[in-house]
């Protein structure tokens, strides 16, 4: 089955044929660094990760470009109310939002431009639109002429003849269009600014992308992404400026995350229910919060709440229970080719299971990246293995071993099964640090996974002092952290809770 993707500006779907072959360009709007990242932006970055992964897992050389917007007017004006320069404001919270998304499990992207560094493509940008007679300078100030444009509207299906100017006023007389929008913006007090051939100013917010874009990705590219949200204006003038401009197709397929409320209302800093990633990981394991906006497909809103979160970890328990199993069955076995001959009846008709399941996947995600139908076949998996491993004493360590990987590999697609890797100073967590240092623990080590069994060889030794004291302490003091240890006669083993 061929890759189908709903295409915003079609409103269908269509198969995915790439522009390169076996590769994948793609831009997705990042963040405007004001503030920490808060679960609006893990969402889409979940999203867009996820999607990644599955190209790849389709054996596609994804090119994946995320902006960095670091000049913008929410920026300024916290910026000054703090009293320092806008670009270093904007530099501290774009570290800090990257490490929260880091702290997720969010991959990176291939390359995070930001604004402040590509001014002069944008200016070259805006030149190509005023050299082709799509914008006009009005006292320093540049614009986009919309009514020059003849397929303004198309993303969104907004037609100008329609739209009611009485929701968007004209500010002053400068421009000939209420719908006009700022490709350059003339200096102000207390803003940083840039010389132009219009004179000193910043750019508009919308030319970023269309710039960024075309100069990381050349014309046309794949995929353009972003929230829901930003379809109009945003998108809807990116498309206008990128095709103005240079006269070619500026992205072939747009695809949008549906936005997601919290307790069934509309996410909002009115209402005062927005959630930052930073807080929500001190009460939840990144990957039940990964699941969660997994399990959803991407155009849909999901609904985040406390108790959706639990629901959500009952079902990776069971994974993880499954992933323990198949570890343990399979041990000291590295994988390889099944010789299906030597496999007893019933562990044919698991193998034949199992790589039916793995079809199911893979036709749930060729179909717009249907995740809750790949995740049925993800626990269908699981059942299967369960009654499959419960009625046979004896099994192959090959077919378990095979099982595993294919688990594994599904899994990784939707995020899950994630190496606990730090890569974010903040990313370990504090109660961590302070039990290696009363311990008097030295280890030079950024995966949790090494910490831990740090912590457990100091316990281990207490155990075999009779410190039961000690060796209690750590224990509790692991699972108050968030970690569940259980001993076992091979010795301890521990989980995520």
């Amino acid at each position: 089955m061929a890759l189908r993707i709903y295409n915003s500006l079609s409103r269908k779907k269509e198969t995915f044929v790439p522009v390169e072959k076996e590769k994948v360009k793609m831009y997705v709007c990042g963040m405007t660094v004001y503030s920490d990242a808060h679960i609006g932006h893990a969402r889409t970055y979940l999203a867009f990760d996820l999607i990644r992964r599955y190209f790849e897992y389709k054996r596609y050389e994804v090119t994946y470009i995320q902006n960095i917007t670091d000049v913008d007017d929410k920026i300024i004006v916290a910026a000054n109310a703090e009293g320092v320069d806008a670009l270093e404001y904007s530099r501290r919270f774009a570290d800090r939002c990257l490490g929260d998304l880091d702290d997720l499990g969010i991959r990176r992207a291939n390359l995070y431009p930001k604004a402040s560094e590509t001014i002069p493509d944008m200016i070259t940008m805006i030149q190509q639109i005023l050299d082709n007679d799509y914008g006009y300078v009005a006292d320093g100030d540049v614009y986009f002429s919309v009514e020059k444009f003849k397929d303004y509207g198309r993303l969104s299906g907004q037609k100008l003849d329609e739209m009611k100017v009485g929701s968007c006023a004209l500010t002053g007389e400068k421009k000939h269009n209420p719908f006009d929008f700022a490709l350059w913006k003339a200096t102000k007090p207390d803003e940083p600014s840039w010389q132009s051939p219009w004179g000193e100013g910043r750019p508009g917010w919308h030319i970023e992308c269309s710039a960024m874009s075309s100069k990381y990705l050349g014309l046309p590219f794949d995929i353009h992404g972003g929230g829901m949200d930003l379809r109009f204006p945003h998108h809807e003038n990116e498309i206008a400026q990128a095709e103005a401009a240079t006269g070619k197709q500026f992205a072939k397929y747009w695809m949008h995350i549906g936005l997601l409320t919290v307790d069934g209302e509309k996410m909002s800093k009115s209402i005062g229910n927005i959630v930052n990633i930073r807080d929500l990981l001190k009460k939840w394991n990144a990957e039940v919060i990964r699941m969660f906006f997994a399990q959803a497909h991407y155009r849909s809103p999901p609904d985040f709440s406390e108790k959706a979160l639990s629901d959500v970890k009952k079902g990776l328990d069971r994974m993880y229970r499954l992933k323990e199993r198949l570890e343990k069955l399979s041990k000291n076995c590295t994988g390889g080719t099944i010789d299906t001959g030597k496999l007893g009846e019933e562990e044919k008709k698991y193998f034949t299971i199992i790589n039916g399941f793995k079809t199911k996947f893979e036709e749930a995600m060729d179909d717009d990246f249907n995740t809750p139908k790949a995740f049925a076949a993800i626990f269908d998996f699981v059942s299967s293995s369960n009654r499959f491993l419960e009625t046979n004493a004896s099994v192959d360590h090959m077919l378990c071993r095979y099982s595993l990987d294919l688990f594994l590999q599904l899994g990784g697609v939707l995020t899950l099964f994630q190496p606990k890797t730090v890569q974010h100073a903040d990313s370990l967590n504090k109660k961590l640090e302070s039990l290696l240092l009363k311990y008097d623990v030295s280890i030079d080590a950024k995966d949790v996974d090494d910490i831990i069994k740090a912590l457990l060889d100091v316990r281990k030794k207490a155990r075999e002092q009779k410190n039961w004291k000690t060796a209690d302490e750590i224990r509790d003091e692991l699972e108050e952290v968030g970690y569940e240890i259980q001993d076992t006669e091979t010795g301890p083993v521990w989980r995520r809770k």
